[in-house]
């Protein structure tokens, strides 16, 4: 008899057999929803002893494939293990089971005067768990850092179903091997999160929000430099090429910045505090220098409502690129200051091979996103040249000390590129960790390993 939780309906298993990478589907032999951890903890056993592929499930938002079940086995959600345990108002940290999702995180401390930095595209979708397992980044990282600075410890399983303890509530730990670290971006390769102990900060008490337009992308890209060396730290500095200002606006049908149409890249600048003067003043400064870089336009965001319209074309990029058609996102992550050479790469490789892109991302720390649409592409050229192009873009990523990925993670689409970055030494020693956590393979297999 199979464990409580577990559902083989074909409408079921069609549901979990695609995340929001590209347009591929792998149907898993059955489904388990959890509604507890002892519920889950019997799963996985049952399935260690049994031989079945266990594959972790978030809020299905990732765009690696990481929780595509491409061998198969059983795909383990973990979106009904959504509660906030804990909120720790003295000593500034949460308790949170792994289906929570991260929007409600935020919302649930920002009530109490307390704040949850990590903010993902997909705060609305994603899951916490699901943001320990990729190291989500979002765009506060620039300032505040990604997913791994706030995991303090973590509670999990191993495959076959033992517990696994991780850090402690304590901010400083100088503790023997930090297997927390370790867990966190392993994309559910090495346990089962289940639940997390994620430190706060106290909430800023003022936002201003600025966005710059620039007569080129390259320019406004460039600029990201200047402003950073001016003495400002922003929470946020996003780009968008004029590109993908066009499918925003297609997708929401509405134009959201007047003027806008005859610039070829925006910069969206956001600074937190707890005085508005401060942050006026920084807005002005920002500003100056951007002019000086060549801006050419801004538009400036006090109240909350104002805010709202400079972002909402920046956060549905993701989903307004899915809905145009195939298409293949590269989570290109270099030094800031090789910024333009690679936008300028991207470009040549699209010259090259035939490719229109649309390009916009987290500048201030580095991290374009790169959308290669498939739009009229032969097969052959889709499935044989642009895995070259995608290649030679990474060669150069990797060149201008750069990584494959930024806060996607390697996953299933991207592992065939990790020899780039990593010598036969490096992927066996990951290998070999692999093994000691999950000597049978059965946890997500055939991710990140080429």
């Amino acid at each position: 008899m199979l464990p409580a939780g577990v559902d083989s309906s074909i409408a079921l298993r069609e549901a979990y057999s695609h995340d929001w990478t590209e347009d591929l589907r792998f149907l898993p032999d059955a489904v388990a929803r959890p509604t507890s951890v002892e519920e889950l903890q019997g799963i996985l056993a049952y399935a260690y002893g049994h031989g079945i592929p266990i594959i972790p499930a978030g809020g299905r938002t990732g765009l690696s494939g990481g929780m595509l079940p491409v061998c198969g086995g059983w795909v383990v959600s973990l979106e009904r293990l959504n509660q906030i345990l804990h909120i720790d108002t003295a000593n500034l940290q949460a308790i949170v089971q792994a289906g929570v999702l991260t929007q409600t995180l935020q919302e649930a401390v920002e009530a109490v005067g307390l704040f949850y930095p990590p903010d993902p595209s997909s705060r609305g979708s994603c899951t916490i768990g699901g943001n320990i397992a990729h190291n989500a980044g979002g765009v506060r990282a620039v300032k505040y850092g990604t997913t791994r600075e706030y995991v303090l410890g973590l509670e999990a399983f191993l495959p076959d179903g033992r517990p696994l303890r991780t850090g402690s509530r304590t901010l400083k730990n100088s503790t023997a091997y930090n297997l927390t670290q370790l867990l966190v971006g392993s994309e559910g390769t090495l346990a089962v999160i289940h639940t997390a102990t994620l430190k706060l900060l106290p909430k800023p008490r003022h936002v201003r929000t600025l966005l710059l337009g620039f007569p080129d992308a390259r320019s406004a890209i460039a600029a990201v430099v200047d402003i950073l060396q001016s003495g400002i730290l922003p929470t946020a500095i996003e780009f968008m090429e004029q590109e993908a200002v066009r499918f925003g606006e297609a997708y929401l049908g509405e134009r959201l910045y007047p003027g806008a149409d005859e610039l070829g890249g925006l910069l969206l600048i956001e600074v937190d505090g707890n005085h508005p003067e401060a942050l006026e003043a920084e807005c002005a400064q920002m500003e100056e220098v951007a002019f000086q870089a060549g801006a050419q336009k801004s538009w400036y965001a006090q109240s909350a409502a104002e805010r709202e319209q400079l972002w909402r074309l920046r956060r549905c990029l993701g989903i307004a690129v899915k809905s145009s058609g195939p298409y293949k996102e590269e989570d290109t992550v270099v030094p800031r200051t090789a910024l333009p050479e690679l936008l300028d790469k991207v470009k040549a490789l699209g010259r090259q091979y035939g490719f229109r892109s649309v390009c916009y991302g987290h500048v201030g720390d580095g991290n374009l996103h790169v959308n290669i649409l498939r739009e009229n592409l032969p097969a052959d050229v889709w499935e044989k040249d642009i895995p070259k192009a995608v290649e030679e873009l990474f060669r150069f990523v990797v060149a201008r000390g750069g990584a494959l990925s930024g806060e996607h993670g390697i996953g299933w689409v991207q592992r065939r590129y990790m020899p780039i970055q990593f010598s036969p030494d490096e992927l066996e020693l990951m290998r070999a960790l692999k093994r000691v956590f999950d000597p049978k393979g059965l946890l997500n297999p055939g991710k990140i390993f080429p």
